[in-house]
């Protein structure tokens, strides 16, 4: 099976849009999660932030791992090869 240089492409650019609305999307939402943090001791806050990093993976994961999946559909799409 071949691969179609337009859906390469796809997938590239679906990555780094990916990679932005990822910066955007955690950006936002950890933002305002800090802002409802109401840690008092220091367990508290390490679970807190325990949380924090596995919004991030979870994200991070659906973002970067299916816009480039979207991108080398619709590069392939409309490249002539899908």
């Amino acid at each position: 099976m071949e691969v179609p240089p337009a859906g390469i492409v796809g997938a590239l650019i679906g990555a780094g849009i990916g990679y932005l609305d990822y910066r955007i999307v955690v950006g936002v939402v950890e933002g305002k999660l800090r802002k409802l943090d109401r840690s008092e001791t220091v367990a508290e806050r390490d679970v807190f932030e325990g949380k924090i990093r596995i919004l991030r993976l979870v994200v991070l994961a659906m973002t970067v791992g299916a816009f480039p999946i979207i991108g080398f559909w619709v590069g392939a799409s409309l490249g002539g090869a899908g």
